[in-house]
């Protein structure tokens, strides 16, 4: 579990905070035993070149395996290591040609610009473009096997051992070792944390925490060819989540026992399903009412029964959705934002004496990442990491260690790296400095004389990151922060324009638009929460941004308090309030393009919402009072 800072705590206390996550026991273990297998494969044989190139191949997979249905796990580590081996082939054949340095510095330029817009496209574009980057630049450096062009083959064939090891058992599965049932579980838990803290100051916390975990059981979901019985109980979830975000901005407790009844749901959900009871009280607003009715729907399809949920199945992914991204102006911008960092790599390595130039680019595809988190905290924290990985290497390898010791630090340092890598950047640095410098040693090369190139490679790399793809590129922050506004912004108004139809008080798509606008909110949170970890200027904007996004995560709020008043209290919709807000988001999204971040903060209720009042016409005086400072079109 993470652990916020203080929404005060300055910025470098927020950027060296590392997150407290559970330790993902089972990728630990299969990361482990692949590298183990892969190398002491290598050593029984006499073909550690090999076995080298294997281990990355699991090393790559591990950074991509996840705790999700063996389909999508497949498919993710699947698109992941097979961009890694192209990115090994088209490094390796460079090497083999005996590329000069003017050639290889153009072929991994463009193959810099070809990983960032693929990084743009998404999660698994942004891991494929990474290890496409990431390999070429290995490639071209590392000492090449018998024969040559097997290195890239290799990968594979390592990453086949950890998905290989994180096949389920033959045979019957049990409820609980189904990800998606785990994964519904936490969903119920993490309403039911919510229900608990409503009308309190931990409420808004407690609704992230299940927002992110609804956004990671949609994640898991197979598409709607593919049924899973786990789908109707998601989508009763949901109605569940819309009432109790209404109650939340209505600052409107539930009784504890009513509270405490997602959490009997999970639990129901981890044996397979069974009866819940919910307790008879007496709801007395449109959202209370409307979360009875959810968590009434809910144990229905727990216990395997028809109940009318007033939702649609998920709706199938766009084809095009990918190809557009792809060619997207942002696609364009880290292409060349990347591509541009790689090419003054090239320059400087040229000109430089470094025993290994290979080292100055990976390290500045693993920097660069502005999707993974902030690339000012990558930058150092990759600088820092380095600096400790190599004192630990060095201590490791002081004393005469031969190849079976080189083989279980490898598989020590690998299957430290997925809780490294969820706890925080830098101590993910901490343990793949290591495990790059045993490889090398196993390889045939003097780790220990490493310590210093790598230390000062990484230096360099992350000062040229710094310089030219953050401090002076055109981009700045709000083009990352604004942006996510603006989306939120458009999914809220699609979704307030479904409640407020006066013909369809519930259609089918009215889930989804607030899926969409909840996930959209989720991505602005997380943007600025990255931004306020950065140095001022940065960390300043994104702090000024702050009071909007909070507004309009309480906006998302009334308009499930308003869908609530309309089905369950007859409430018919007052076109002038809903113009009202419409008006209101349209000037929020026209400070976002200006760059004109809100001056005022609206204020927090603290006390519960009168449910004869309109919940929008609250909702429209909030906005209002943030937007205030923006209508005179000057700021102070």
């Amino acid at each position: 579990m993470s652990r916020n800072p203080a929404p005060d705590a300055p910025w470098w206390a927020r950027a060296a905070r590392p997150a407290r996550p559970v330790p993902p026991v089972a990728p630990m273990v299969r990361a482990a035993l692949a590298m183990a297998v892969a190398l002491a494969a290598g050593v029984l044989v006499h073909r550690v070149d090999l076995g080298v190139f294997a281990g990355l191949g699991a090393m790559h997979a591990t950074m991509n395996d996840r705790v999700e249905p063996v389909r999508l796990r497949a498919r993710r580590i699947a698109t992941a290591v097979s961009a890694s081996a192209l990115g090994m082939l088209l490094g390796t054949t460079l090497q083999h040609l005996q590329a000069g340095a003017l050639a290889l510095g153009a072929a991994l330029t463009v193959t810099a610009f070809v990983s960032g817009a693929l990084s743009a496209t998404g999660p698994r574009g942004s891991a494929a473009g990474l290890l496409l980057l990431v390999s070429a630049a290995l490639g071209s450096g590392m000492p090449l096997p018998h024969p040559w062009w097997a290195a890239a083959p290799m990968m594979p064939a390592g990453a086949a051992l950890v998905l290989l090891l994180g096949l389920p058992p033959y045979g019957r599965r049990t409820p609980r070792a189904d990800p998606v049932a785990r994964a519904l579980a936490a969903a119920y838990d993490a309403l039911g944390r919510m229900l608990a803290d409503l009308g309190t100051p931990r409420g808004a916390a407690s609704r992230q925490v299940l927002t992110a975990r609804l956004n990671q059981l949609q994640d898991m979901l197979p598409p709607p060819r593919h049924p899973h019985p786990g789908q109707p109980v998601y989508r009763a979830a949901l109605a569940a989540t819309e009432a109790a975000t209404g109650l939340l901005w209505a600052w409107r407790p539930v009784p504890p026992e009513v509270a405490a009844v997602p959490g009997r749901l999970a639990r129901a959900v981890e044996r397979g399903g069974g009866e819940v009871a919910v307790p008879g009280w007496a709801p007395d607003t449109p959202s209370r009412r409307a979360l009875d009715a959810a968590l009434r729907a809910a144990a229905d399809t727990v216990a395997g029964r028809e109940a009318v949920l007033g939702t649609a199945p998920v709706p199938p992914p766009d084809p095009w959705r990918l190809r557009v991204r792809l060619v997207s102006p942002g696609a364009a911008r880290y292409g060349a934002r990347l591509a541009l960092c790689i090419a003054v790599g090239a320059a400087v390595t040229a000109a430089l004496p470094l025993s290994k130039d290979y080292w100055v680019p990976m390290t500045i595809a693993f920097v660069l990442k502005p999707d993974l988190g902030s690339v000012f905290l990558r930058a150092v924290s990759r600088s820092v990491g380095t600096v400790l990985g190599v004192a630990v290497t060095a201590a490791v390898l002081a004393p005469a260690v031969g190849p079976w010791a080189l083989v279980a630090i490898a598989a020590l340092c690998v299957a430290l790296l997925p809780y490294a890598t969820a706890a925080h950047y830098g101590l993910n640095t901490v343990v793949m400095t290591p495990m790059a410098l045993v490889l090398l040693q196993l390889g045939g090369q003097d780790g220990a004389a490493e310590f210093r190139p790598r230390v000062l490679d990484t230096v360099l790399a992350s000062a040229i990151v710094l310089l030219f793809g953050y401090l002076l590129w055109p981009e700045r922050p709000r083009h990352r922060i604004e942006p996510r506004l603006l989306t939120a912004t458009t999914a809220l108004r699609a979704y307030l324009g479904s409640v407020a139809q006066r013909d369809s008080p519930e259609p089918h798509a009215e889930v989804w638009l607030r899926r969409t606008a909840y996930r959209a909110l989720a991505d602005a949170r997380a943007e600025v929460e990255q931004g306020l970890a950065e140095p001022p200027p940065a960390g300043r904007l994104a702090a000024e941004w702050l009071p909007a996004t909070a507004a309009l995560e309480r906006l998302s709020g009334a308009v499930a308090a308003f869908a609530a008043q309309r089905r369950y209290g007859g409430r018919v919709p007052d076109q002038a309030e809903v113009e009202r807000v419409g008006r209101a988001l349209d000037e929020l999204a026209a400070a976002a393009r200006a760059h004109r971040p809100p001056t005022r903060a609206a204020a927090r209720p603290t006390r519960p919402h009168d449910p004869t009042r309109s919940a929008l016409g609250r909702a429209a005086d909030e906005l209002d009072t943030l937007l205030a400072g923006t209508r005179g079109g000057t700021r102070p």
